[in-house]
């Protein structure tokens, strides 16, 4: 759960943002998770740094290159609110929607209609600031972060934008256990949630599946399968399951509950060859199909 102190920091960010004249919630919620997204590339690669540090080795797939230097976090948020803006957004941002370029990645195909929306230095300045001071270093608390951010979308009762507490997640992850060769659906996926939260069960108590080339293959390029309607969640969704180490998730953009998809869908991989049930019979969430 988030403290009351942090809820105040979310608070503050966000009246700045309206105050800056982006009133529209799902596009404030886009522009913090961009300015989140370029915050955990920096912090991931600083984990990369410290692991090849410790051990001596060179940095595994390392996110910036040498010449990028200044598209890091921990860099351009010192630089003066003039430059910082400009670098931003002539750089940092093309390099984030760039990020997964894979030509027909999900991740590609959802953020090439990415827009940077702050429109002048000293806002870019002002929430920087204001996001690198909220303690994010906890898992649950980027989880509880966004699901608080999404309570805040006036017409979420209609149009379905909320995000299943952490915990329930959590809980129901854990009582269907995914193995290494399941498929893992979520019909209704938004900021992909349930989807990550499989991925990190997998890593925590399936350390078979990245010693195995095609289990590996698997999950990066079978196992997850998501859609929703909203664009807007779907770049969220792509950002977050990129930002998680999955390359190529399948996620689309689609009305689970509409005929339409009703068939014509069909799974295969290297390990099962299977009808996907209508996704408007599915009751939960998240579903696993089963080899």
């Amino acid at each position: 759960m988030l403290t009351g102190e942090i809820r105040n920091q979310v608070d503050q960010l966000w009246n700045t943002f309206w105050s800056g004249g982006i009133s529209n919630p799902l596009s404030v919620i886009e522009q913090i998770t961009y300015l989140l997204f370029a915050k955990r590339l920096d912090d991931l690669q600083l984990a990369k740094e410290a692991q090849a540090n410790a051990t001596g080795k060179k940095i595994q797939d390392p996110l910036f290159k040498t010449n990028q230097k200044d598209l890091r976090w921990s860099r351009f948020k010192d630089f003066e609110p003039e430059k910082k803006f400009n670098l931003f957004k002539d750089e940092v941002f093309p390099f984030i929607k760039e990020l997964n370029g894979k030509a027909g990645s999900s991740y590609t195909k959802f953020m090439q209609d990415a827009v940077f929306m702050v429109p002048n230095p000293a806002l870019l300045d002002k929430v920087i600031n204001m996001i690198d001071d909220i303690p994010m270093e906890d898992r649950d608390t980027k989880g509880d972060l966004y699901e608080y951010m999404l309570s805040k979308i006036a017409s979420a009762g209609q149009n379905g934008q909320f995000r299943t507490p952490r915990h329930i997640i959590k809980m129901m992850v854990e009582l269907t256990a995914p193995t290494p060769k399941d498929i893992i659906c979520d019909p209704a996926c938004g900021t992909c949630g349930f989807l990550v939260s499989a991925a990190e069960y997998l890593e925590d108590h399936r350390k078979e599946l990245f010693r195995d080339k095609k289990l590996k293959q698997h999950f990066h390029e079978n196992m997850f399968h998501g859609s929703d309607f909203d664009p807007s969640m779907l770049r969220i969704g792509a950002m977050n399951m990129t930002l998680h180490g999955i390359d190529n998730p399948l996620i689309e953009q689609r009305d689970s509950l509409s005929e339409d998809h009703a068939d014509k869908h069909r799974i295969k991989c290297g390990y099962a060859s299977m009808e996907r049930k209508p996704f408007h019979t599915q009751l939960i969430p998240a579903s696993f199909c089963k080899e």
